[in-house]
């Protein structure tokens, strides 16, 4: 007979629910990739907009703001940034404390893929303190990369495609190794295809949305199947579910 047990304990303690995100310490490799998503009950991973906001919740939001605020780096797609209007990544007074105190920046480093280059160098993005790191293949055409090079640090890893792993072993050397990754589903389906995601937090909206949408990760690499395991209770506010999955130890 299947084991089944409940998942939703009604005596969790709302002080300690965040407590459930403390990071690990870097893996077999050397850092640690935890990937932050939503979706809806379909499984779309944005909304009728093109944006994954209008799923988010207000739980949703304060996993997110405190999964940034435990990271080294924060890693997302420039498609995601652009459709975001990403900015500046920031921390309020106490968390950057908190921070310092353990020995990180006071704000985690904002880390952008791309492979064309097609960003923006005015962008909010790149308006805050600390300068961002724009990951970026070595045949990335020169004439994109020089106006993003005089706002950000271009590093470039890989030949015709961008080299996620060697981006993140060059990240980990600089002690950047909690890599908190914030999609969008490209970037993730690649991160997934080359086998590097070591956990996934996952919010599931209460909404059905039918439509093209795209799952939170996909791609047209074949992927490298990983199990993962439960981590943790799945907790639940106003209709949403907010998961922790972690890559199953072989």
């Amino acid at each position: 007979m299947v084991s089944v047990r409940p998942l939703l304990p009604a005596d969790a303690d709302p002080a300690e629910v965040l407590d459930g995100y403390a990071t690990p310490p870097p893996g077999r490799r050397g850092w640690w990739l935890r990937a932050n998503m939503v979706a809806s009950a379909d499984g779309a991973a944005t909304g009728p907009d093109g944006r994954s906001g209008p799923l988010s919740s207000p739980a949703d939001r304060q996993v997110f703001h405190h999964l940034r605020g435990l990271a080294d780096a924060v890693l997302v797609g420039a498609g995601t940034a652009r459709a975001e209007n990403y900015g500046p990544v920031s921390a309020s007074e106490q968390v950057a404390a908190q921070r310092v105190a353990r020995g990180q920046g006071q704000r985690a480093t904002l880390v952008v893929v791309s492979r064309s280059m097609a960003l923006d160098p005015s962008a909010r993005m790149f308006g805050g303190p600390e300068r961002v790191v724009v990951v970026t293949s070595r045949c990335a055409p020169a004439a994109a990369v020089a106006p993003v090079a005089a706002v950000a640090e271009v590093l470039r890893t890989g030949r015709e495609q961008v080299d996620l792993a060697e981006a993140l072993t060059v990240l980990a050397d600089r002690g950047l190794r909690q890599v908190l990754c914030e999609g969008g589903p490209s970037l993730l389906g690649d991160l997934v295809a080359a086998d590097l995601v070591d956990e996934v937090c996952l919010t599931v909206a209460p909404l059905l949305l039918a439509g093209c949408a795209p799952r939170i990760a996909h791609g047209a690499r074949p992927p490298v199947p990983s199990s993962l395991d439960l981590d943790g209770a799945v907790l639940a506010e106003d209709g949403s579910l907010l998961t922790r999955w972690r890559r199953r130890q072989t």
